[in-house]
């Protein structure tokens, strides 16, 4: 990967469906070179999808909080995607340093989805406890990926 497929990337990061003959301009190739060098980051597994953002408030679970997951013992990360793969609310996921062994992000329509929601989560057999809170609002938003 080179400095192009990076100016590639983060065109495409603000705009997934930009054109290849608009990002080759900026990049400074032609749209033909600029599809070639796409298709093969999308074949490298570099891009691994494409995909539109929805606003959560007009899709409807604009109802958000962080959990801090705590295990019984010690619990393999592969076990945790099981548990959380099941909920799907569940937006987010990832294990941490400190006393949680997870900190996961949960969006629901509402505050009884929410509940219902967390209730998947903590009857899981490993799970010890949960600790919340609810997003009051959002601040800054960037795609990561």
């Amino acid at each position: 990967m080179d400095n192009l497929d990076r100016g590639i990337l983060d065109l495409l990061r603000q705009n997934a469906r930009a054109g290849y003959g608009d990002i080759g301009s900026v990049v400074g190739l032609s749209a033909s070179a600029v599809k070639r060098r796409v298709d093969k980051l999308v074949a490298d597994g570099i891009i691994r999808g494409f995909t539109i953002q929805v606003d959560p408030s007009i899709d409807g679970m604009s109802t958000e909080a962080y959990v801090e997951l705590f295990c019984r013992g010690t619990v393999a990360p592969e076990e945790l995607l099981r548990i959380l793969s099941g909920v799907p609310e569940v937006v987010d996921a990832g294990t941490v340093t400190g006393s949680a062994d997870a900190i996961v992000h949960i969006r629901a329509r509402d505050i009884s989805g929410l509940e219902a929601a967390l209730e998947k989560v903590r009857l899981a057999p490993n799970v010890d406890h949960t600790r919340s809170a609810i997003v009051l609002s959002r601040l800054i938003h960037r795609a990561a990926e």
